[in-house]
């Protein structure tokens, strides 16, 4: 069914402070003379600056100069993609296993992972967290490839932290997967997916495409590598780390812990006697699955960790590292690696994916939003770029939609197999704004008055271009509309990806395997839709049924790609209220309701990431440029003039830098909820500029 013609008349469009809990902040980055951020970042990022103040339309003026200069000269934006250092020592890792790991590369390594260690002797897995026990082992073995003593006084720490939390024996799965690949932990205590897995067709339970596509890269190169057992010499021991462990009793058979986990033990003798022939076709049928999903720039799904192990899977199958497909992965990988130099010396940093397609359909958002017209040069330029990533060939989502033509746009430079349905919602909305017939908000005079006035469009610069645009997104809208799921809400990567038996076997133990739909991607559709003019259609509607039962006990939304509630919320309301309905009605009301209870007295937002695992940290946190203009975007679309805005909006224009962007350390992004968190560094810069153009164009107020 498209929802791109004749569409029908669009819908009408319409404090209290709480102590938040302290959050420390890690102790030694200044000690290496390395910046956690790019630009520097001071201690008291976020909070409000002894300043002369400025008013909203100067802040967003210096916001939309600063977005405009970091614009590439292709027409993308791209800002870093921060995560933990996992991602910098299992890049070591994977050299030392593959015998070429150099002396300068891990030095560079070492000295941002050291920079990142916090004072009692941990790392954490995001800014102003606890120290992490795997992430903290896979640090530390990373600066013992460096050269680092054990009786270090940063070493030593780290040791006695990892003994009193448990040893390497209470870390996650895929740190003693790295462990036995490196000769430092039994094969035999890893849990075990055979292979074998990839010959179950998709009707069948824990078959590959149960998994969510992340997960689905990973666990089938993961199944080459287990079933070859290597183990490479890491050059020294790490029994420091160890700690005596108690056998755990079998859990109960009735429960899933306990069935899995004898299927595991059977999976295990399998394992030592497999049926040859079936093994060796297995192998050959997981290896030409994992070749056939390389990307054209040499990677896998656009993120390290399916990366780096497709790497190794298919070196133990015979690869050479000259073969063609590994030699281009390594190329792909240079693009991945921020070096930076310090007092101390370089730093190299690797980043665990890129976002260039969502950042430049998020700045185009903000720059139109902002009042830049859509025949700017550089919102020409944006516009050709994103026309050019269109994703036009099936990847693992016809599994579950063969019948669906390709379109959308995926997140990354080159991901063509894994489209995702929120950037093509936000590309969509980026295109409809550049041609003029999005949800532009008109420039409003210095009178306050806020009629519409003409703006011109990328039609007036490049008819052709416009005619692409077009085309491109009816495609991308189809596409997106077909994906949705069997209760009418939309998952990131693939329809229906909802079957959580996955979750319950051994070897998943870390972060999200499945895709089930989520307030936030479901919100940007209905978004999108709204923006359409089809807030009428039954799609919608049943999508915003499901934004409504799904609203949280509180008055806010989960966020599953961002943190948290703030997130969620800032996505659900301003959908909601577009697709009709009434600024008055309970679901709005409660949503407005939480966000005013979460203001901090300073008039911003901040929630920490660990309101996903433990509640009390919901709408708390230390304030943030990106969490405030989430909060604001919901405020927003309820009434413009509210005092929370002006409160909100006043604190933005207090703490922005003069150089028109803000500081913000603290990780925004979500990659995993409670297990693996991201910093986008635009996040901090494109979310401001929206809240602060939609402010100054809805209420034609300079200063709050």
């Amino acid at each position: 069914m498209s929802l791109t013609s004749d569409p029908s008349p669009a819908a009408p469009t319409a404090e209290k402070s709480l102590k938040r809990p302290t959050i420390p902040v890690p102790a030694t980055a200044d000690a290496y003379g390395i910046s956690r951020s790019s630009p520097p970042l001071s201690a008291g990022a976020g909070r409000p600056q002894a300043a002369t103040p400025i008013s909203a339309d100067v802040a967003a003026a210096r916001a939309r100069d600063h977005l405009l200069a970091l614009q590439s000269g292709e027409g993308w934006w791209k800002g870093d993609l921060e995560t933990n250092v996992t991602m910098d020592a299992e890049d070591l890792f994977m050299k030392q296993f593959l015998g070429i790991r150099g002396d300068d590369e891990t030095e560079q390594t070492a000295r941002w992972i050291r920079s990142q260690q916090l004072s009692g002797g941990g790392w954490p897995t995001f800014y102003g967290g606890p120290a992490d026990l795997s992430t903290t082992i896979e640090a530390y073995i990373a600066l013992r490839l460096a050269g680092d003593a054990v009786d270090a006084p940063h070493m030593a720490l780290a040791a006695e932290l990892v003994r009193a939390q448990g040893g390497v024996a209470a870390s996650r799965v895929f740190t003693r997967i790295w462990l036995a690949a490196l000769g430092q932990w039994s094969w035999d205590d890893v849990p075990v997916i055979p292979p074998e897995l990839i010959f179950l067709p998709s009707w069948i339970p824990l078959n590959v495409y149960d998994f969510a596509c992340w997960a689905r890269q990973t666990i089938v190169a993961l199944t080459i590598v287990g079933s070859l057992r290597p183990s490479h010499d890491l050059g020294f021991t790490i029994d420091e780390l160890k700690v005596p462990t108690v056998e755990r009793k079998p859990a109960p058979l009735r429960s899933w812990e306990g069935a899995f986990g004898r299927l595991d033990k059977l999976l295990h003798r399998y394992e030592r006697r497999p049926i040859k022939l079936l093994r060796t076709l297995a192998l050959r049928r997981a290896t030409e699955w994992v070749v056939a999903r390389q990307e054209a720039d040499g990677c896998w799904g656009g993120i390290q960790p399916p990366w780096v192990y497709s790497v190794m899977a298919l070196h133990l199958m015979g690869y050479p590292l000259n073969h063609p497909v590994i030699a281009t992965a390594f190329r792909g990988m240079e693009r991945y690696v921020i070096r930076r130099d310090t007092p101390e010396g370089p730093i190299r940093q690797i980043e665990a994916c890129q976002s260039p397609v969502w950042d430049t359909a998020l700045a185009v958002v903000a720059l139109a939003d902002a009042g830049v017209p859509g025949d700017h040069p550089a919102m020409v330029k944006a516009g050709r770029w994103l026309v050019d990533e269109e994703v036009r060939v099936a990847g693992d989502w016809a599994v579950r939609r063969p019948e669906l033509a390709p379109g959308g746009w995926a997140f990354e430079f080159d991901n063509d197999f894994y489209p995702d349905v929120d950037d093509t919602a936000e590309v969509v909305l980026a295109l409809r704004r550049l041609l003029g017939a999005g949800h532009v908000v008109p420039p409003a005079s210095r009178q306050g008055r806020a009629e519409a006035l003409a703006v011109n469009t990328v039609e007036d610069a490049d008819p052709r271009l416009a005619a692409a645009m077009r085309a491109a997104a009816a495609r991308g809208v189809d596409w997106s509309v077909g994906m949705r799921s069997s209760n009418g809400a939309w998952g990131a990567f693939d329809a229906d990806n909802v079957r959580t038996l996955t979750t319950k076997i051994p070897f998943c133990d870390f972060g999200e395997v499945v895709d089930p739909p989520s307030a936030d991607v479901t919100a940007h559709i209905v978004e999108m839709l709204a923006d359409l003019g089809r807030s009428d259609h039954p799609i919608t509607q049943r999508a915003v049924q499901w934004l409504l039962d799904n609203q949280e006990p509180g008055g806010s939304w989960f966020g599953r790609w961002g943190v948290n509630h703030l997130y969620g919320t800032g996505a659900a309301v301003p959908a909601l209220i577009g697709a009709g309905v009434p600024t008055d009605h309970p679901a709005i009301t409660a949503a407005v309701r939480w966000l005013l209870e979460h203001q901090s007295p300073e008039g911003g937002w901040g929630e920490d990431l660990r309101s996903y695992t433990d509640p009390s940290w919901i709408g708390r946190g230390e304030l943030t440029a990106s969490q405030t203009a989430w909060a604001l975007l919901a405020l927003l679309a309820v009434d413009p003039h509210s005092l929370a805005v002006k409160r909100g909006v006043r604190w933005l224009c207090q703490t922005q830098r003069p150089d028109g962007t803000w500081d913000e350390p603290y990780f925004t992004g979500t990659g995993f909820p409670g297990d693996f968190s991201l910093n986008y560094h635009l996040y901090r810069l494109v979310f401001p500029l929206t809240a602060l153009g939609r402010y100054v164009s809805l209420t034609g107020v300079a200063a709050p």
